[in-house]
């Protein structure tokens, strides 16, 4: 009786430990897929946006937002918007908002009457009949110079806006300073010209913003070349605004159509006539540029400049007329500007293997991006027209998306435009127009309702491309560095033809 007592105890004690056996391996498995899950969920809660409040007539912000992860019993934040956040200044009106209201006023000393283009928050009104020639929707009247309010409207749309500045990791400042100087560029009164860019500086010195970093951190964008800016002197006759002259100014950046030899300018592309809402419209766009069957070899949109003697343009004008394989399109406006048609400029440059776009007024052209966009092999006479400008937004090596013939002299310079064409292979001109068709994502704009899901427009570009910027700012100054040290000195070779002779 003892020993069947002790036997059934002893079944009943293994059984015991079988049991809590089972148990805690399923303890233990639930903790694991506990764990596993949360790591899981990171990448995730990574790729959230943080909401934006949209008010009216101000600055928008967001709502700043963190993810909390307590699944293995530590507190984690991961924020998205870490190093991107951005503040904007909300600033008197007078700086932004009532120039839109002043529209006729915009281009004194012009024919141009600005208001229609201030249709659909700055793209302008929409291209009804493109008569077949722009294969979908969201193309525009688009005017350059509203470079300004487009963007800033694009921004009131931006993932990582913030209401708290001290998080910011730049700050942006949505001066319309190329509409405001447009009023004035022609009154030989210089104080009136230079008055609003004081105001400006006054108002933004005495926020508590502009004491993190003296500015450093602060950026604008003009919808005019940078030069429009940089008056020497304080003679009537002399052009434009000393605003980028001011001590204050010059401790911000700014981005425009065309940059300065100043290393606080940064060129951004011209706004194009396509605003696309949305990824697959420039996937259907891309398709469409790439089937296109180019019966001319090259094309010139462009007028003379009689002024420029020493200007490659005349003689560009002249080849491109006098070869059968030449389309040329006169912007002259005594003959009808026919380059105020984006429905004209399109149709040839979609047809043209080549877009000649040597320098005019000044170093840059928005023809460059409308024959990007045509998927048109751009070519360039002077590293100041492209290659010194777009860091950001076009590649380093630019012979992979465009031909450079450098005229140093146009007076001494005997070639031969249609002859140097014609010598490029097939084989690379299919690579450089393949190159050249895969860069239109960075270089038009995003319709400012919407935003991509897979591209990055040139916006996003832009603002990355200034983040980055201040960034190494900041870590100059945790190296113990000072961040002033050719923050806003000239390049006085920037421009010069040696600095781009590898691509000869």
């Amino acid at each position: 009786m003892e020993k069947s007592m002790t036997g059934k105890c002893s079944h009943q004690l293994w059984l015991v430990i079988l049991i809590l056996f089972v148990l805690c391996l399923i303890l233990f498995s639930f903790d694991y897929s506990i764990m596993m899950g949360a790591n899981n969920e990171v990448p995730f809660s990574v790729k959230q946006r943080n909401p934006l409040i949209i008010v009216d007539n101000q600055t928008n912000s967001a709502t700043n937002q963190s993810f909390t992860d307590k699944s293995l019993g530590t507190y984690r934040d991961i924020d998205p918007c870490s190093g991107r956040y951005i503040y904007v200044h909300d600033l008197p009106s007078r700086f932004n908002h009532d120039l839109l209201n002043k529209c006729r006023s915009l281009t004194r000393g012009t024919n141009s009457n600005m208001c229609p283009y201030m249709a659909n928050l700055g793209i302008g009104p929409e291209i009804e009949n493109s008569q077949g020639v722009l294969s979908s929707k969201n193309w525009f009247s688009t005017n350059q110079f509203l470079l300004e309010v487009i963007f800033h409207n694009k921004m009131k749309r931006y993932e990582c806006l913030t209401n708290d500045s001290s998080l910011a990791s730049a700050i942006f400042v949505p001066f319309y300073a190329g509409l405001d100087i447009s009023q004035y560029l022609w009154n030989p009164n210089i104080s009136v010209r230079d008055s609003s860019g004081k105001d400006l500086l006054k108002w933004l010195t005495e926020r508590p913003e502009w004491k993190r970093m003296w500015g450093r951190d602060h950026f604008f964008v003009a919808g005019r070349i940078s030069w429009d800016f940089r008056r020497k002197t304080d003679e009537s006759s002399d052009w434009g605004t000393k605003f980028r002259f001011l001590p204050e100014s010059k401790n911000m950046t700014m981005l425009s159509v065309e940059a300065s030899s100043w290393n606080n300018d940064y060129a951004v592309p011209y706004p194009t006539n396509f605003h696309p809402l949305k990824d697959s419209e420039v996937l259907e766009w891309q398709r469409h540029v790439r089937s296109q069957n180019r019966s001319y070899l090259f094309t010139f949109a462009g007028a003379p400049r009689p002024d420029l003697n020493n200007s490659i343009r005349g003689v560009a004008i002249e080849q491109c007329r006098a070869a059968r394989a030449c389309k040329f399109i006169d912007c002259n406006v005594t003959n009808g500007n026919k380059c105020d048609d984006p429905v004209s400029v399109m149709r040839v440059f979609k047809s043209s293997v080549f877009c000649l776009q040597p320098p005019g007024d000044s170093y840059t052209r928005r023809s460059i991006f409308d024959s990007i966009l045509a998927g048109c092999i751009p070519v360039f006479f002077h590293p100041g027209t492209a290659y010194a400008q777009y860091l950001w937004h076009l590649p380093r090596n630019g012979t992979n998306y465009s031909v450079y013939i450098p005229v140093k002299d146009v007076k001494l310079w005997k070639g031969n435009v249609e002859e140097i064409l014609l010598g490029i292979s097939k084989d690379k001109e299919l690579a450089m127009r393949e190159e050249v068709i895969g860069l239109i994502p960075r270089i038009v704009y995003a319709n400012p309702r919407s935003k991509f899901e897979i591209f990055r427009d040139a916006f996003d570009v832009a603002v990355d491309g200034f983040l980055e910027r201040v960034e190494s700012l900041r870590r100059l100054i945790r190296e113990g560095r000072d961040p002033s040290v050719g923050f806003a000195d000239g390049d006085d070779y920037k421009y010069t033809f040696t600095q781009w002779e590898r691509f000869e």
